[in-house]
């Protein structure tokens, strides 16, 4: 099973198969802009042999940078890196890549956009769709975030669990595409500023995520929406706060 973003960061670990290897590596490369838009990447050949892979190793991880969007090939010209704007910046790789790069104010913001688009969203739907079981699960996993035991690490994963249990309340399936973009955006939250290191906040989180799911529970469907839209609001200038301090 595939790692997800956040997992990716925390953990620190590399990808394993040949294949894998090279898109990672060729991946973080193009979004850190060593090779800038417009470039073409060395041939095959040179590629295959600086990876030591296979040329059909190396052919499908080009597809598969292609498929992500950061590469197009040409007849005659080679590989080029693609326009930004042509870069999916929905896919778990592509923002882990950026992240490694290191970003900004502006990347972090742009994210918590698109979440404030989709999460109370979502949130709303769960307010009519969600089930006694779902309820209970969140309720729970609102709870264990105020433990004592927390890691930034672990609330981080905590605080995901939570969020991605939301859009599978929503029971409307393009809401958990969008799970990348929720990791993402934890890893700015984790990585920047964290609320593990005092009990009162980690209080504070879990609290705030359980009016999330009162709402819901009561079937409060603007109540769910603007509850979730102060806990994304709450976490995005937590991490200006870090930015200005760093």
């Amino acid at each position: 099973m595939r790692r997800g973003v956040l997992e990716t960061v925390i953990s620190g670990r590399k990808t394993r198969t040949s294949h894998a290897q090279v898109v990672d590596e060729l991946g973080r490369a193009i979004i850190a802009g060593e090779y800038p838009v417009g470039a073409t990447l060395p041939g095959d050949l040179d590629l295959a042999q600086r990876f030591k892979v296979s040329r059909t190793v190396l052919r499908e991880a080009m597809k598969t940078l292609a498929a992500k969007g950061l590469i197009v090939p040409r007849a005659r010209i080679g590989t080029r890196v693609t326009p930004k704007n042509q870069w999916n910046l929905f896919d778990g790789d592509v923002l882990t890549w950026h992240f490694h790069k290191g970003v900004d104010l502006e990347f972090l913001t742009h994210l918590s956009e698109i979440r404030l688009a989709f999460e109370p969203a979502a949130a709303s739907l769960a307010a009519t769709n969600a089930t006694d079981e779902d309820v209970k699960q969140l309720y729970t996993l609102a709870a264990e975030m105020s433990e004592s035991t927390h890691t930034p690490e672990t609330l981080a994963l905590a605080d995901l669990k939570f969020h991605l249990c939301v859009a599978e309340a929503s029971r409307n399936p393009f809401m958990r595409t969008v799970g990348s973009l929720i990791e993402a955006a934890l890893v700015g939250v984790f990585k920047l500023s964290s609320p593990a290191s005092g009990e009162s906040r980690r209080e504070e989180v879990s609290e705030a995520h359980t009016r999330i799911v009162d709402a819901i529970a009561a079937h409060d469907v603007d109540g769910a929406a603007e509850a979730m839209r102060k806990v994304i609001i709450t976490g995005r200038e937590r991490v200006k706060v870090a930015l200005e301090e760093h």
